[in-house]
């Protein structure tokens, strides 16, 4: 057996017990935006539930799924499923960290007859264009048409695509920028993760990573080998490099390493493997602030002579 073959476990899902499918399912692939769905059944009892299969699928028209699974216990179906069955409407409230144990709360399996905005203590917020009512806590409320609902199995643990269009969406106006989008810090969303960990969308855990959309990068195959090989630079260092259409010109490298105390120094001290180990250290650190151009020059640097 290969060192590579070692280092990975290897599940054959259709010989595992459902509960273990899921667990491992849901910790592999997280983090997993939240649902918070409120739904009216035919009586005009509400109900208030999280799910984290969820996720956006169309902006034209606007469409997102959930799905409420069958419980891989007893193969029951959720309040949630049979709501949207008799009244084809949800608000799929957006969750917040400050309001994550209150959502947590409401997943509890309460009797149908109880209200779920009541016992998390939720306000509800009436809906505009349907009839479940809104998540006045939740930054953004989203009030939906149930288009379609999409039956995988009849086991437990069978999921249900509810297929939902947007109708109208309501954003507090405390996480709108100056711009008039949604800031991402100050949202601050929660995701679900493995088991009982949720993920929190703010401060470090946030960063940027520009989308090559406009400028066709050289790619990674495209790097210098020693770039390629190097065992200091990552592959996440790779991919910045690779993103790169232009590199930059001697002029600009020569004046880079004047203003570069650091790099003048590496450059003075060290030859060879050495050098090309210091450079690749410096580059990596210019990278991990995203500093592309500046990684270049450092590791074009040895090429200029000044």
């Amino acid at each position: 057996m290969s060192k590579r073959e070692q280092q990975f476990r290897t599940y054959e899902l259709k010989e595992m017990k459902v509960m273990d499918v899921q667990g491992l399912l849901q910790g592999a692939i997280a983090p997993r935006p939240i649902c918070f769905a409120s739904t009216i059944d035919k009586e005009g009892q509400i109900n208030l539930s999280p799910f984290s299969f969820f996720n956006i699928f169309s902006s034209n028209p606007p469409v997102v799924i959930f799905s409420p699974a069958r419980r891989g216990r007893d193969n029951t179906t959720k309040h949630t499923l049979e709501n949207v069955l008799e009244v084809p409407e949800v608000c799929i409230n957006m969750v917040n960290y400050d309001m994550v144990q209150q959502t947590s709360l409401s997943s509890t399996e309460y009797p149908k007859q109880v209200n779920e905005f009541i016992k998390s203590g939720f306000t509800q917020e009436p809906s505009i264009s349907i009839k479940p009512p809104r998540v006045k806590e939740s930054p953004v409320q989203m009030e939906c048409a149930v288009n379609q609902v999409l039956p995988l199995g009849n086991e437990g643990g069978a999921g249900n695509l509810v297929i939902c269009e947007i109708k109208l969406v309501h954003i507090n106006i405390d996480v709108i920028n100056a711009v008039g989008k949604i800031d991402q810090e100050k949202i601050d969303l929660v995701a679900r993760m493995g088991g009982d960990w949720y993920a929190r969308a703010h401060g470090d855990a946030l960063f940027e990573v520009p989308k090559p959309l406009t400028t066709l990068g050289m790619g990674v195959d495209a790097l210098p080998e020693e770039i390629r090989k190097s065992t200091i630079l990552t592959g996440n260092d790779l991919g910045m490099l690779g993103n790169t259409e232009i590199l930059p010109d001697k002029d600009s490298i020569e004046v880079y390493i004047r203003m570069n105390k650091q790099l003048q120094t590496i450059l003075h001290q060290y030859s060879g493997e050495e050098l090309k180990t210091e450079l690749h250290k410096l580059a990596h650190e210019l990278l991990l602030r995203k500093e592309v151009q500046g990684a270049w020059k450092v590791l074009l640097s040895s090429d200029t002579t000044i």
